[in-house]
């Protein structure tokens, strides 16, 4: 394991009175364009430069006029957020802890695996669901991410990318939950799978939700063809109310039912998420109920043997019970899958970084 700890530059205040580059639309910065009297065609070269070629400063952009280049600089930051802490584990997966100029810090992981190079992004600093194995939610929530806090979390981890290589997945299953915060978690995609963007399909992007009917609805109804995940966790309504619980106003089949309205409007097959947790949900009973519960459905059931988290009494499963629980699973004809641990040696739960230098500091 490797572990840096960057120091908070002098000019990190200065960063904070600009503007983020990144929070503005095509149209704001078309906008301050025309303002400088310069030409349109000037967006689409700054954005080519922040996004394609790795640009992290206005110096770099040495097709924009110099004056062009020194406006921009006094006005707006590319990066406006610090690297507070970087984990890197032997298996190539690196994990940043970014303390963010508008308050609070969130997580964001780079992950290789062959060909693949997946990231995992924050929405929100903390998270209010309230899941009672998750570090990211022990403290609550302090406030939503704004498009260019989530943006600069992508392009932070794509600058750690050797040239040659490219991000080819986005999963939005890092700190909080995307469809609380669920207009700037689509204006920052929306950037992401475009062309002048990073270029990365929808059809390769992911997002997780506990469950939030109405959102869900929304996300279904903007007609892009997200995969969604839905951290499901527990097979049966009083267990899902004990570890989710904000599942006690919702309702495990008001979940299920937003699902499969959102697989009826754009056809690409539903992944459940399942934490596997020692003793509480990885018995025969348990798994003889999921598949009762989702052998009807077109999912991809996602089992993910619990990471212990420091001051949490839940603990991983044993081999005997993931096996048996697998082969319940697959004999009830559920497609499962069971996620091989990336980062192992690192902090790897989603928020176990932040929580444990909190507890250091």
């Amino acid at each position: 394991m490797t572990t840096v700890l960057p120091t908070v530059t002098p000019s990190a205040q200065t960063r904070v009175s600009k503007r983020h580059l990144l929070d503005l639309t095509d149209a704001d910065l078309a906008e301050w364009m025309k303002q400088q009297g310069q030409p349109k065609f000037r967006v689409g070269q700054v954005w080519s430069w922040v996004f394609q070629r790795r640009a992290d400063s206005f110096q770099m952009m040495s097709n924009l006029p110099a004056a062009l280049r020194q406006r921009l600089e006094e006005d707006f930051v590319i990066f406006q957020a610090d690297e507070a802490a970087c984990q890197t584990s032997s298996d190539g997966t690196e994990k940043l802890l970014v303390r963010l100029s508008g308050g609070g810090e969130v997580e964001c992981v780079l992950l290789r695996d062959g060909i693949r190079r997946s990231i995992c992004v924050s929405s929100q600093v903390g998270c209010a669901m309230g899941c009672v194995f998750c570090a990211s939610g022990l403290d609550g929530v302090e406030r939503n991410l704004t498009r260019g806090e989530i943006l600069e979390q992508m392009l932070r981890l794509q600058s750690r990318l050797p040239e040659d290589e490219r991000l080819s997945h986005i999963v939005m299953m890092g700190m909080g939950e995307p469809l609380a915060n669920l207009n700037n978690v689509l204006a920052a995609l929306d950037v992401a799978k475009a062309e002048k963007g990073l270029g990365i399909s929808p059809r390769r992007i992911t997002i997780s939700t506990v469950g939030l009917p109405p959102a869900i609805d929304r996300l279904a109804a903007a007609d892009v063809p997200f995969n969604l995940a839905v951290s499901l966790h527990a097979p049966n309504e009083a267990l899902r109310n004990e570890l989710v619980p904000v599942n006690r106003k919702v309702g495990m089949d008001a979940v299920l039912q937003a699902a499969d309205r959102y697989f009826a409007a754009n056809g690409r097959r539903l992944t459940f998420e399942y934490v596997l947790l020692g003793g509480v949900n990885d018995d025969e009973t348990c798994a003889r109920q999921l598949v009762k519960l989702l052998k009807s459905r077109n999912v991809m059931l996602n089992v993910i043997p619990y990471n212990p988290v420091a001051g949490l009494p839940y603990l991983e499963p044993t081999k005997t019970a993931i096996a048996k629980f697998r082969q319940i699973l697959e004999q009830g004809g559920v497609t499962v899958k069971f996620r091989q641990r990336k980062g192992g040696e690192i902090d790897a739960a989603c928020g176990q970084l932040r929580r444990n230098r909190q507890t250091a500091g």
